[in-house]
């Protein structure tokens, strides 16, 4: 993918406002006597493994703020949580980015981070913001199918949950496991919110059809699945609804989101909790929300930038499609019953 080229004089002008526009307090006491933020030469930026900006972008982060910047990345953002409540005695970084909607409320209730909300976030769509965390970009979770190979076979793509139990779908598909996937995670969530009580029973028609479960994405797209760049013998797979955008040959895309069949997963950074730079920390957060970085989203994170008005590449206006009613299911309930969701999936899948 060609990576958005930027000037350094509109690069440099965004970060400045970013380090210096803030609202973040100096380092000096707070007037009602509680500690101030803790301020350090460097700063450590945990995140999921496909965290990825121009890297003109993030040197220019690390100049204008004087930080040595570091990045760590256990994995994606179930495993993001869990490092952080198994870490929260002595914190390993400074701030986390890539917290999703299905994994944000054990966080705030595990205590591992720091009440802060960028300032940018104000513009932010209400549908997007959470408590105590800014909203940095959203994407839609749904199975994606090949279309060559359905073109090829005379078999009809599928377009709904129910479609993907028809015995003319038997073997075909793959998907991630909600106890060690960010996307099986929110899969599993959409068909709670589809399905209702009876979502388990769905999933035992899912697996008397053949369905297989990958541990992660990047196993379930490049192995198992025949679109996308892979030669898997599965021609429908769990991924985005952007993934169509990357798999652009001449005019057409060779696979296709089943737009029925999405969840909307939605990306946070927050302050960890005994961060030894909280200023850098919410500096970094603001950086996040900078229109550089937020036009740089799509072509590097492969999500949409939270910031309405910022513009997108060609390209996804095409093949980029976004349902216009996700399957919901509120996160307060979310926050409820997922390990629940998650114990009862594995008992049935087992």
């Amino acid at each position: 993918m060609d990576r958005p080229v930027r000037t350094l004089a509109a690069v440099a002008a965004a970060l400045a406002l970013a380090a210096c526009g803030s609202g973040t307090p100096a380092a000096s006491p707070s007037p009602d006597g509680s500690s101030a933020p803790t301020e350090t030469d460097t700063l450590t930026v945990f995140t999921h493994d496909a965290f990825t900006l121009p890297e003109e972008l993030t040197e220019r982060f690390a100049d204008e703020t004087g930080y040595e910047v570091t990045y760590t990345t256990p994995g994606d953002a179930g495993a993001l949580v869990n490092q952080l409540i198994l870490t929260k005695d002595s914190p390993l970084a400074d701030v986390v980015v890539g917290i999703d909607n299905t994994f944000s409320s054990r966080a705030a209730d595990e205590g591992v981070l720091s009440p802060y909300v960028s300032p940018a976030a104000a513009e932010v769509p209400a549908e997007f913001q959470a408590p105590d965390l800014t909203p940095v970009d959203y994407g839609d979770v749904c199975i994606n199918a090949d279309t060559t190979w359905f073109a090829e076979q005379g078999i009809p793509v599928p377009a709904t949950l129910d479609d993907l139990t028809k015995p003319e779908y038997r073997d075909l598909l793959v998907v991630t496991n909600p106890a060690s996937s960010s996307p099986g995670l929110a899969f599993l969530i959409a068909t709670v919110g589809a399905k209702g009580d009876g979502w388990l029973d769905y999933w035992a028609q899912l697996k008397d059809n053949g369905v297989k479960v990958a541990a992660g994405w990047t196993e379930a797209y490049y192995t198992d699945f025949s679109g996308g760049g892979g030669e898997g013998p599965r021609p429908l797979v769990l991924s985005y609804a952007t993934s169509p955008a990357f798999t652009v040959e001449g005019d057409e895309s060779s696979t296709t989101a089943l737009l029925d069949t999405c969840f909307r997963q939605v990306e946070y950074a927050g302050v960890v909790a005994g961060a030894e730079n909280e200023v850098g920390a919410r500096k970094f957060i603001d950086f996040l929300l900078s229109p550089e970085v937020q036009a740089a989203a799509p072509e590097n994170l492969y999500m949409f930038p939270v910031l309405p008005g910022t513009a997108l590449p060609e390209v996804w206006a095409r093949f980029a499609v976004l349902p216009e009613e996700p399957i919901e299911v509120p996160q307060e309930r979310i926050g409820a019953e997922r390990d629940e969701w998650i114990r009862a999936w594995t008992d049935a899948m087992s």
